[in-house]
């Protein structure tokens, strides 16, 4: 039996509203502490700008690893290179389907509204993506992932009627 491990590096595209968001908060911590020292209340509005500018802007670049390890596969999200979180953890046995995003093998399961969607891809349409069925404990989830042909592969050898070309 071969082992296998292989780690993905997934940068999500920062959407617009986010560099929107990101712009605002630090106007209106400038102004706001410029201002502020003309007129107090304007102070407390750039430092509640500030406050909210700390939390905020490094949870709108996000990356995500995949770590790929004999059939376990785990997700990390890292907030702006600098904060990791661990999003999932999947097993080949809670696998029930693999395919591309396209195919109509899940077209059942895109169209039960109870299925929980998550989404770990960089959000690209040109790069391919696949998604995964997961029987979870707390019910069915459908995963959006950027996988390689290594991962692929590998999955495809080890739960071959679980994973679909086409």
């Amino acid at each position: 039996m071969s082992d296998m491990y292989k780690e993905i590096l997934i940068s999500r595209k920062t959407p617009v509203v986010n560099k929107l968001i990101k712009g605002a908060l630090i106007l209106v911590t400038v102004l706001g502490i410029l201002t502020g020292m003309v007129f107090f209340p304007f102070f407390l509005i750039g430092i509640a700008a500030g406050v909210a500018s700390y939390f905020l802007l490094p949870k709108l670049e996000v990356e995500y690893e995949y770590l790929y390890v004999n059939g376990d596969l785990d997700i990390d999200a890292i907030y702006s290179k600098q904060k990791r979180k661990r999003q999932a953890s999947y097993t080949i046995e809670e696998l029930e389907l693999l395919a591309p995003a396209k195919s109509h093998a899940l077209d059942f399961y895109l169209n039960n509204k109870e299925t929980k969607v998550r989404d770990f891809t960089s959000q690209d349409e040109e790069k391919p993506s696949y998604i995964m069925v997961v029987n979870k404990e707390k019910g069915r989830e459908l995963v959006k992932l950027e996988l390689d042909e290594d991962i692929l592969a590998d999955i495809r050898r080890m739960a071959p009627r679980k994973v679909s070309q086409v």
